[in-house]
């Protein structure tokens, strides 16, 4: 076995690429480039009845969009002959045999022991495994053979996996000292846990990284938050981009217990990302999540566009939520009239008094000095005598038909003059 560290993720196609497959790829591949290593991918897919191409297809496209590029490329159905040779070598030293067509390993029924990097040493009685089948004949390795054979032929240094797999080791060390291999270096991670402790599910964030990416989670904020499920840096770090995580990653640091999937923090990381985004970048990300009107509107008019993101970017946590309540800004908004009324106006005559006077008012700026300031400025003061509410509530209402929404004055600021003027103009006509 080579001084170079080489590592492996060897997901199974059967089934969709999850967070708990997506943190232990992130942690080979991070250990990997930490040390100047190799980072293998291995698809095992010798369940041909269970294997699907679209799953692997989800598995690469998952790697590939978090960055975590892999060196070497393998898939096990295509390693028939050299799982072959091992099967026959064993069978020829009568550690194996037939039975049947399937391929039995003979169990030498004796305690074996490996060095964990995470939890020290672990001894394992192999009696109460009995001889067990490494392959259903000489075509159709089982799982324990093929990852042992696969393991050393590719020159793997450290297995890093899911404790689940703590179990399967006893029966890969006996196999690997059968075929006269050098053990690697093993290291098992703590289960991914729901909030309640239990088994993570559906309920809870076991699905699929396609399914996060396109609720509109950032590939940054998934990184670093699978990052920090089972591990820290050992200091006050929280925002860590995938260089940092490679520099600061040891698996010593990796805890022992389950570790929690929190969604709000996966929430918190994605809201920072968001903010971090450059506008014209996160602009051009969100506006595959905008109807399709919308979105022209938003192609053409890239400066408008680009406010309205520059607005809306510290409200949202994921990229889908952008279409919530920004329908204003490409629609003329309809709504009751009486939604102009201020909870502590007397009648609508008074909102509508308010509503004459702003339009007086925002007619001393021209196109050019219409700026959220200067609408600020210009109205300010008679929102102070009048009472903030008693005026700003029918402008609120005026420029978005809506109760919640932004400052109005950087509503109207986007807005323009000539759009703002006439929505205002339109709420005094309803009254």
């Amino acid at each position: 076995m080579s001084n170079k560290v080489i590592t492996r993720i060897a997901p199974s196609p059967t089934g969709l690429f999850h967070i708990g497959t997506a943190r232990t790829a992130l942690f080979n591949f991070l250990y990997a480039r930490k040390h100047g290593g190799k980072f293998i991918l291995r698809v095992e897919d010798t369940d041909k009845e269970r294997s699907k191409k679209e799953y692997e297809d989800d598995i690469l496209n998952g790697l590939k969009w978090l960055g975590l590029e892999w060196d070497e490329f393998y898939r096990q159905s295509e390693r028939g002959e050299i799982y072959k040779k091992y099967l026959q070598q064993l069978l020829s030293e009568n550690k194996a045999y037939l039975d049947g067509n399937a391929v039995r390993f003979r169990n030498p029924n004796k305690k074996v022991s490996f060095k964990d990097i995470i939890r020290g040493d672990i001894e394992f009685d192999t009696a109460d495994v009995g001889d067990f089948v490494i392959a259903k004949d000489l075509d159709i390795p089982l799982y324990h053979f093929a990852v042992v054979v696969d393991d050393n032929e590719m020159g793997v240094t450290h297995v890093i996996r899911g404790e689940d797999h703590i179990s399967n080791t006893p029966r890969h060390v006996l196999l690997y000292e059968a075929l006269g291999f050098a053990l690697p270096q093993y290291a098992h991670l703590p289960l991914i846990l729901a909030p309640d402790k239990s088994k993570l599910s559906k309920r809870y964030g076991a699905v699929s990284v396609t399914d996060y990416k396109e609720q509109g989670y950032l590939l940054e904020a998934i990184v670093n938050f699978v990052a920090f499920i089972g591990w820290n840096p050992g200091d006050n770090r929280e925002i860590m981009s995938l260089n940092e995580l490679v520099e600061s990653f040891s698996l010593e640091k990796v805890q022992k217990g389950g570790a929690i999937f929190n969604t709000e923090r996966l929430d918190w990381y994605n809201k920072e990302y968001i903010r971090k985004k450059a506008t014209a970048e996160l602009g051009e990300m969100l506006i595959k999540y905008l109807p399709e009107k919308w979105a022209e509107v938003a192609e053409q008019k890239k400066d408008y566009w680009h406010k309205i993101v520059e607005l809306e970017k510290e409200r949202i946590t994921k990229l889908s939520d952008i279409k919530e309540g920004i329908g204003y800004f490409f629609e003329t908004p309809d709504y009751d009239k009486n939604l102009l009324l201020w909870k502590k106006a007397k009648n609508l005559d008074e909102s509508k008094t308010h509503l004459e006077k702003i339009v007086a008012s925002l007619n001393s700026l021209n196109s050019e000095t219409f700026t959220s300031r200067n609408i600020k400025d210009t109205i300010w003061n008679y929102a102070e005598e009048q009472g903030r509410g008693n005026v700003l509530w029918p402008l609120r209402v005026s420029l978005t038909g809506l109760e919640k929404s932004p400052d109005p004055f950087l509503v109207a600021g986007i807005l323009g003059k000539e759009e703002t003027m006439s929505r205002i103009n339109n709420a005094i006509k309803k009254i």
